[in-house]
């Protein structure tokens, strides 16, 4: 059966694409992982790959035009078939197999209980794909992400930065700013937060609506497996996504006496005032943003973090980077510091052996989060867990088949996009495409002063499964021309690839601006989520965009008589506009020569990009950076 072509969605505030390049036209055939056209959306041309075989029977978007996402754009089919039955009927999205048929009887297809990033966005993805879909909320439409987590938290670290850039305007050679008549006004700030959350909530609203998901108001309770109560309301569905996120975690082993400002990241977030004295205990993320959130608005800060070192799932060579600035910023941090109990806002822990106390005007609780299952009567229904997190396989299925489990609900990786992915691959198995969720490819930021993002293994990680068999690069910002514009030298680009396929294991970036779009997105999210993330697919991507840049290396890595790869070639590679490993030469000896010379091309290249980018540069074994492992290239 021919199915329909959307826009995609690549981004979450992508509303619309344009469309660059068709790469098959109308009796063309396409074969699964070719890339069938190319889009621009955040001024980032990104290849869209087929899905499924099949033949082009209609294109029904010019190249260089825009399309809002989910816009029909072409359709695939067997050849001969008519592309206008599947036009006319309803809209399929790209490459979605037909359904198992549904079984008869039930209100919905599917039912997500929970409107965050991951219940929104998975609701609007069935309906799309021709389900009958209904959302369950009962807390606050946008979940934790939305209303008290990354969105309210960023707004607040805008405004921080920009408090701190402008008392230091002097140093960027800007006269006339009295830095001590600076000031942040809390109320004004409260607003502005606000007005950016209740912007984005009812956009969530008016995309549910506009998909038409029937949404339901109420807390949501397992009757049976396939029936849900909502404040006396029964709704069934022949699907269930629990999608229900998680809440802040109140640790039992600490004790709480006498009377204490005592606060979570929900609270903190509502402050009218800049407390003069903070105690963050936790140094995770949430503990670590709050706490360089209050420092640049001028709290006295303390952190009290159990392990040896802050930020647990960065790389340990950037979280101790990190740490080392938020110290010289005016942090303190007690790290191995075993919290035993809040009494009176005085903190009482053990540190190196001693018993050691901190009194301070605040103090805010930051040592992780935990699922809400709380009301569902998932335990009722025979759905089992792992500790306090619903237990999935990699479809996202519980041990019920039709009910999955998305988000933080099921503990994995509690990250909003983690969640919206996780939905996707739910919605994949529903409609019978057998998807599996990949948690290896996952990007992470961490909104400090240099920002961090990371994506990938960890060295630690890398070598815990990899062993010796490693090239790791590292690129120092000093050396960064962008970063000494912008007068912030700090941080380290570390790139780990296995040594023997030339895979990405995992990049990790600390410097300015590098959870950007243009910054981390083409080069770090998307070709390494894409889950093939050998020097090919990359280099396939560079070398669309800089052929010059990627043939003068090739040219300059050939010539080199001190390289790794032993004598220069003949003329033969030289020859070749682009040359490709496993292309035919007229001597076997420079095929040889060639393919070799096409490795280090992959590297150096890709280091570039990511240098150009703010990613990363000599990332590779090449001679920019610093590297280890065998066979390095000098």
């Amino acid at each position: 059966m021919a199915e329909i072509i959307i826009m995609p969605k690549l981004g979450f505030n992508m509303d619309e694409g344009q469309l660059v390049k068709w790469h098959r036209r109308v009796g063309e055939t396409v074969k699964k992982g070719e890339v069938l056209f190319e889009i621009n959306t955040d001024k980032t041309t990104m290849p869209v790959e087929a899905t499924a075989d099949g033949t082009v029977l209609q294109l029904m978007l010019e190249e260089g035009a825009f399309a809002e996402v989910f816009t029909p754009i072409a359709v695939i089919g067997a050849p001969g078939e008519d592309p206008n039955a599947v036009l006319n009927g309803p809209a399929t999205p790209q490459a979605a197999p037909a359904a198992p048929a549904e079984p008869a009887g039930y209100d919905y297809d599917v039912v997500v209980i929970g409107a965050g990033p991951g219940g929104y966005e998975t609701a609007i993805k069935a309906a799309q794909c021709g389900k009958k879909t209904c959302i369950i909320e009962g807390a606050g439409f946008g979940g934790t992400c939305l209303n008290v987590g990354c969105i309210p938290t960023k707004a607040l670290i805008q405004t921080a930065d920009v408090y701190h850039k402008v008392k230091d305007a002097a140093r960027f050679a800007v006269t006339g700013v009295e830095a001590d008549k600076i000031a942040v006004d809390m109320a004004a700030l409260q607003a502005r937060k606000k007005a950016v959350v209740k912007t984005l909530v009812n956009g969530v609203k008016g995309l549910l609506r506009g998909n038409k998901v029937t949404v339901v108001e109420g807390m949501a309770s397992f009757a049976d497996t396939h029936t849900l109560s909502v404040d006396g309301r029964s709704i069934t569905g022949a699907n269930i996504i629990i999608a229900t996120g998680s809440s802040v975690f109140m640790p039992p082993f600490i004790a709480l006496e006498g009377e204490n400002h005592l606060l979570t990241s929900t609270e903190a977030l509502d402050l009218d005032q800049v407390p003069a004295s903070v105690t963050v205990i936790g140094g995770g993320v949430i503990g670590v943003e709050f706490a360089y959130l209050l420092n640049r608005l001028g709290s006295k800060v303390t952190v009290l973090e159990l392990m040896d070192h802050i930020l647990p799932m960065v790389d340990i060579e950037v979280s101790r980077l990190a740490e080392k600035r938020m110290t010289k910023d005016g942090i303190l941090f007690r790290l191995g510091a075993k919290v035993s109990r809040v009494k009176d806002d005085t903190v009482y822990y053990e540190f190196e052996g001693q018993n050691c106390q901190v009194k301070s005007d605040m103090v805010l609780m930051a040592v992780g989060r935990v699922p809400n299952t709380q009301g569902l009567n998932a335990e009722g229904i025979g759905i089992e867990f792992d500790r306090k997190a619903i237990r999935t396989d990699a479809h996202m299925r519980t041990n019920i088949p039709h009910i999955y489990a998305i988000g933080d609900v099921n503990g994995k990786v509690m990250l909003a996009h983690t969640a919206s992915h996780e939905g996707m691959v739910a919605v994949a198995d529903i409609c019978g495409q057998g998807e599996e969720m990949r948690y290896d490819r996952i990007p992470s930021c961490v909104y400090l002063e240099p920002e961090i993002a990371c994506i990938g293994l960890t060295e630690a990680q890398a070598r815990e499964k990899y062993g010796d068999g490693l090239k790791i690069g590292r690129f120092n910002m000093a050396a960064n021309g962008k970063s000494l514009i912008a007068g912030d030298t700090d941080g380290l680009f570390k790139v780990i690839v296995a040594a023997d396929t030339g895979e990405i294991l995992g990049a990790h970036l600390y410097g300015q601006h590098v959870t950007l779009a243009r910054a981390g997105k083409p080069a770090v999210v998307n070709i390494l989520c894409s889950g093939n993330v050998a020097v090919q697919r990359t280099r396939q991507f560079i070398d669309k965009r800089y052929p010059l840049l990627l043939r003068r290396e090739g040219y300059h890595a050939a010539g080199r008589k001190d390289c790794a790869f032993g004598k220069p070639p003949g003329t033969a590679l030289l020859d070749k506009e682009r040359p490709y490993a496993g292309q035919e030469h007229p001597a076997s000896a420079g095929k040889q020569v060639a393919d070799k010379a096409v490795h280090f091309i992959d590297h150096r290249v890709i280091a570039h990009r990511f240098f150009f980018f703010g990613v990363a540069a000599g990332a590779f074994g090449t001679g920019a950076g610093e590297t280890s492992g065998p066979d390095t290239p000098r």
